[in-house]
């Protein structure tokens, strides 16, 4: 019988805990649901977990294996995923363990060697979603160049990088991550984006929709330290990206310099090496600087936090400020101010 976890339950997730450490996993940082399988013991001898509309952290005790339980698990997840409104489910695993998920009725999207493989339960999801995009973009296109930015918000700095992937090539897809785990909803992302870059007449807007997530969200559970997790992440970007860059015959992938923060700094050395084995130049562009410091967005967070709203002229552009400004912020300012970290949010 399958039972669930509840966060509260903290000896049953201390059991689920020692089970994912026994099979080498850990726990990972983001879930929102979690099941097992118990023994007359009360022990748990499969398990598995949701963030979302993906699937993670699933373990079967060794000795249990072969009889099913992987199944079991995964079958109630789905029908959970069902209840939640989700049509499309995604899961991250080992190269080891895909044959049972592909068994199971997932597909491939893209794979990193046998250390991480992407997959959802659509057959056609991912080829539906390059069709989307192809239809959304001009004909025939030359000279095209790609920025994706979560723009948490859109800020001076943001503008500039956008400005400058312009300017360099014929037409801009711009790709807004549009899963909604920032501060700034996706929804008030988009629409500053949008109105902060309408004066560029050659950009062709894109959601990231379920493909290209944020470091935020990315599964951990079976890499064994967090730089592994970063190049994990930044290699498996690169390959879905490398199918959307051939789709849309992107050449070049701009993204800002960093210096201060180590998981931004690591993600671009990764691209910058990685990127032209797929036939995709790698643009860094030096960050724009206000009063000899880079403008960031977690900078913007950070003077909002501290109430110091006269700062934000000199670091966003005019649509962002007047809406930071605006009685619509209202609630992201107070949640902003009750936030303990803005700057790795």
């Amino acid at each position: 019988m399958i039972t669930t976890i509840y966060p509260s339950d903290r000896m049953g997730m201390e059991r689920v805990r020692a089970l994912l450490e026994k099979e080498d996993l850990r726990m990972d940082a983001n879930l929102d649901y979690t099941c097992a399988i118990l023994d007359e013991a009360y022990n748990p001898i499969a398990t598995g977990s949701c963030c979302g509309n993906t699937l993670r952290c699933f373990a079967v005790d060794h000795a249990h294996q072969g009889e099913g339980l992987l199944n079991e698990v995964l079958s109630h997840l789905m029908t959970v995923q069902q209840e939640r409104g989700n049509a499309a489910v995604f899961l991250y695993t080992k190269g080891s363990s895909v044959r049972f998920f592909r068994d199971l009725g997932f597909h491939e999207i893209a794979r990193v060697s046998d250390t991480i493989v992407f997959l959802e339960n659509r057959r056609w999801g991912f080829s539906d979603y390059l069709s989307a995009l192809q239809r959304e973009s001009p004909a025939n296109a030359k000279n095209t160049a790609a920025v994706v930015m979560n723009a948490n918000p859109f800020t001076l700095g943001h503008l500039y990088l956008v400005e400058q992937a312009a300017a360099e090539n014929e037409w801009l897809h711009l790709f807004i991550v549009s899963e909604d785990v920032s501060l700034f909803p996706f929804s008030v992302r988009e629409r500053l984006i949008r109105e902060g870059t309408a004066h560029l007449k050659n950009i062709v807007y894109h959601r990231t929709g379920p493909y290209i997530i944020s470091q935020a969200t990315f599964p951990s559970y079976f890499q064994k330290d967090e730089d592994t997790v970063i190049l994990s992440h930044a290699q498996l970007d690169i390959a879905v990206f490398s199918r959307i860059a051939q789709a849309l015959s992107i050449t070049r992938r701009y993204v800002g310099a960093e210096e201060a923060s180590r998981v931004t700094r690591l993600y671009n050395e990764t691209m910058l090496k990685e990127l032209p084995r797929a036939g995709i130049a790698c643009r860094i562009i030096p960050r724009k600087e206000h009063a000899g410091m880079p403008i960031s967005a977690s900078t913007v967070r950070r003077a909002i936090k501290c109430g110091d709203m006269d700062a934000l002229p000199s670091l966003v552009p005019p649509a962002t400020l007047a809406f930071l400004q605006s009685e619509e912020s209202a609630a992201i300012r107070q949640k902003i101010a009750e936030t303990t970290d803005v700057v790795h949010y």
